[in-house]
């Protein structure tokens, strides 16, 4: 009997689509691998008509231009944006390692150490972003995802907010964000500093990660926002006191008084084991771009088509490549949030 022959699969410009990794309201995340070089990818495919429909392209715009903006080791890669007549394409670093939530919900609570070293990259990740213009306010342990090498990466800055956006009076406005996890200025929503709400976040998951659950937990919505506001909440007995001093800095209702990044990066708790990040500056990020990928013009689009696959020659040569499995590519179920 003969075998069956290989499937035809989705080509768009120089990626081939693989499987599904995730799916949402608006957006569906696919494995994919460029075809000249064999390098894996995920791309978040979005409906061009839904997103001018439910006037997405300005929040859109921004989370494009948010993460062609940040280019650190500790924050999920942007590579190119592209656009065919009914869909947007935006190709992302490929993380294989899933969520840190799921770490937590696998294995409980992580040692003090371990946390501490996710900590240091949370927060280079986003001393880097705010030092770039960028707030990402809704950082929680799903949007932190691990690469193969147990290295943090930061994703989903489809709530953030550029500087720009900012009102006259320096704040911003918009309430947004996972509740058990903002701060109690945003839920007061009579505007706050995105730098210092930020790091709030950041206390919150430093708390999940020692401790394996949340500071501030209430089945009753405004029981919730009462314990927030208070900062009402109580470290467990196996905290060291040096993190616990620390956590209870950074989870200091009075914005004025809690702690700052530069006083964490100074703080003796945070700084053991604590090493600089090492990486290259790149050059200034144009976003001219990003509105061609919605205008009317049809000069830069790209085609979705089928195709029927290359020989197992070509194959077998592309799965040879480097740090590449063609099984894992597309076979393998791979987490990737949107």
């Amino acid at each position: 009997m003969s075998a069956k022959p290989p499937a035809a699969r989705t080509r768009v410009g120089k990626y081939e689509l693989g499987k599904t990794l995730g799916e949402g309201t608006f957006a569906k995340v696919k494995f994919a691998r460029n075809i000249d070089t064999g390098h894996p990818f995920a791309i978040k495919i979005l409906d061009r008509n839904q997103v001018f429909r439910h006037r997405m392209v300005e929040p859109l715009k921004r989370e494009i231009s948010t993460m062609k903006l940040i280019k650190h080791p500790n924050v999920i890669k942007i590579y190119e944006v592209m656009a065919s007549k009914t869909k947007i394409y935006i190709v992302l670093e490929f993380v294989d390692g899933g969520e840190l939530f799921d770490k937590i919900a696998k294995h409980g609570r992580l040692k003090e150490d371990e946390a501490r070293r996710y900590f240091h990259q949370l927060i280079n990740a986003v001393d880097y972003c705010h030092s770039r213009g960028v707030f990402h306010r809704d950082l929680k342990p799903e949007n932190l995802l691990l690469d193969s090498y147990g290295v943090l990466k930061v994703s989903d800055f489809g709530l953030s907010a550029l500087s720009q956006q900012v009102r006259g009076d320096g704040l911003l406005h918009t309430a947004c964000g996972t509740p058990n996890y903002v701060a109690p200025e945003v839920l007061k929503d009579k505007g706050y500093d995105g730098t210092a709400s930020d790091v709030w976040s950041c206390g919150v998951i430093l708390f999940v990660l020692m401790a394996g659950y949340l500071p501030f937990d209430e089945a009753n919505l405004m029981a919730l926002y009462r314990k927030i506001c208070r900062a009402d909440f109580t470290c467990p007995s196996w905290f060291s006191a040096g993190a616990k001093k620390l956590i209870e800095r950074i989870l200091d209702p009075n914005t004025l008084t809690r702690i700052t990044i530069p006083e964490i990066l100074e703080d003796e708790w945070f700084k053991k084991g604590y090493m600089t990040p090492q990486f290259e500056q790149e050059e200034d990020v144009n976003l001219d771009d990003v509105d061609a990928v919605f205008n009317d013009s049809n000069e830069h689009l790209v085609t979705e088509r089928k195709e029927k696959p290359v020989s197992m020659n070509a194959f077998e040569l592309i799965s040879k490549t480097q740090g590449f499995s063609l099984e894992n590519l597309f076979e393998k179920e791979v987490v990737c949030k949107l």
